[in-house]
C-alpha cells in the first residue's frame, strides 16, 4: 500500500496528537504492507518530519522518487491519505481521518474564537470527503456518531499507546536525575501534565492541593508540567500565589526525555481533565507505576479500567480528599500501582498502528 500522511501537529513542543502523529511515521515506515509513504505539512509534501520535531528546515520536494513519481501521477487523488488531526488536505478528494475529540462542539467555550472559526471551515469538509474515521476512544465514536449524526458503520477506535520509556524506576536511579530537573532534593510530589488550557481543569487540582496543604499542614507539593496552552491569564495568577507559599513547582514544558523520570518520581497523579479523546498523561502516569486520579467524565473511565481513583472535577473539596487517601491510603495505593501497571500494559503503539493499518487495507479493498 502506498500512504500520506499529515504531519502538522508535529513541532518540538510535542502534545497527545503530536505523539500519535509521530509514532504513526515511525510505525507505519517499519511495517511491512505500506510501500511507500508521503508525510503532508499544511500544502505541501515534506521530506523528513523528524525535522519538524526540532525545528529545522527540510526542502519541500525532498521525498523517495517513488513518492515523487506517485505524487506526480496522481497528486492527492488517493484512499488511503491520512488527516491524522482532525482535517484532510483540502487536495485530497477522500481518504481516512482521526478524529481526536469533540471538545470543540461540545465546550467550545474552553477553546478560544478563532480556532472555533478555523475549525468550522475545514472539519465538516473533511468529514464529508473521510471514507473512514479513526477515534482514540469509544466515548469520542459515540460523541461523533450522536452529536453529528455520523454513520456508525464509518467510525472505527483504535486506542492510543504508551511508550516502553514509561516504566518504574528503582530510587537510585531517579535522585540524580531529578535532582538536575528540579534543582534541589525533592521527597515526595504529586504530578499534572496537561497543556494550560481550560477543559484540563488545572486551576480544581491547584485549589483541591491547596486546600489539602491548609488542612493537614503538609506541603507536599505540586509539580505542573505542560505547554502554555491558552484562556489562563486567571490560571498563572494563582500560580504564582501557590509558588510564593513555596507549595507549587511549575516546570511548564518537559522535554520528552525528561518526562519518563518525572512520572516515575511522583508519588501521585492528578488528572482531573473534563473532556478527554483519550488522555495520554494518566496511562503514562500508570506505566510508570504511580497511583492516579482521574476525572469521572468522557473517556477517561474507559481508558483506564478501574485502576485509577475517580472523582468529580467540579468538587473541589473531594478532589482534597481524594489527594489525601491517595497519598495516604497505602492498601489503595498498592492495589492501584498493580491494576495501573497492567491496564497500562494494554496498550502499545504497536496494536495501534497494525488496528490502523488494517483500516487502510479494509479502505483499499472497497476501492478496488
Amino acid at each position: 500500500m502506498r500512504v500520506g500522511i499529515t504531519v502538522d501537529s508535529l513541532s518540538p513542543i510535542l502534545t497527545g496528537i503530536g505523539r500519535y502523529t509521530w509514532e504513526l511515521c515511525q510505525g507505519l515506515a517499519r511495517h511491512g504492507a505500506i510501500e511507500e509513504i508521503g508525510y503532508f505539512l499544511v500544502d505541501h509534501w515534506h521530506s523528513d518530519p523528524a525535522t519538524l520535531l526540532t525545528g529545522r528546515a527540510a526542502r519541500r520536494s525532498r521525498l523517495p522518487r517513488a513518492i515523487r513519481r506517485w505524487r506526480t501521477q496522481t497528486g492527492m487523488d488517493r484512499r488511503l491519505i491520512h488527516g491524522t488531526n482532525y482535517f484532510l488536505p483540502r487536495q485530497a478528494e477522500t481518504g481516512i481521518v482521526t478524529v481526536h475529540d469533540l471538545s470543540i462542539y461540545l465546550h467550545p467555550e474552553t477553546h478560544p474564537i478563532e480556532r472555533i472559526r478555523d475549525f468550522e471551515k475545514q472539519f465538516a469538509s473533511s468529514l464529508d470527503r473521510a471514507e473512514h474515521v479513526i477515534t482514540d476512544s469509544e466515548a469520542t465514536r459515540r460523541d461523533l456518531i450522536a452529536n453529528l449524526s455520523y454513520p456508525a458503520d464509518k467510525v472505527t477506535t483504535v486506542h492510543l499507546g504508551v511508550s516502553a520509556r514509561f516504566r518504574p524506576e528503582e530510587p537510585a536511579v531517579l535522585d540524580a536525575r531529578l535532582q538536575r530537573l528540579f534543582g534541589r532534593s525533592l521527597d515526595d510530589y504529586i504530578l499534572s501534565v496537561a497543556t494550560f488550557e481550560p477543559r484540563k481543569r488545572i486551576e480544581a487540582a491547584i485549589v483541591a492541593h491547596g486546600r489539602f496543604c491548609d488542612r493537614t499542614g503538609r506541603d507536599v507539593p505540586l509539580v505542573l508540567v505542560g505547554a502554555k496552552g491558552w484562556s489562563n491569564a486567571g490560571l498563572h495568577a494563582l500560580i504564582e500565589d501557590e509558588q510564593r507559599k513555596g507549595r507549587l513547582i511549575m516546570l511548564g514544558f518537559v522535554p520528552e526525555e525528561d518526562l519518563p523520570v518525572l512520572y516515575a518520581g511522583a508519588r501521585l497523579f492528578l488528572y482531573p481533565s473534563v473532556y478527554e479523546g483519550f488522555g495520554l498523561p494518566p496511562i503514562e502516569a500508570m506505566a510508570c507505576g504511580v497511583p492516579t486520579i482521574v476525572s469521572n467524565r468522557s473517556c477517561l473511565p474507559e481508558v483506564t479500567r478501574g485502576a485509577a481513583m475517580m472523582i468529580d472535577p467540579d468538587n473541589i473539596e473531594a478532589l482534597s480528599l481524594a489527594i489525601e487517601r491517595g497519598l495516604d491510603d497505602d492498601i489503595w495505593r498498592k492495589d492501584a500501582i498493580r491494576a495501573g501497571l497492567r491496564v497500562a500494559a494494554h496498550y502499545s503503539w504497536s496494536r495501534c498502528i497494525e488496528k490502523t493499518v488494517d483500516i487502510y487495507r479494509a479502505c483499499s479493498d472497497r476501492g478496488g
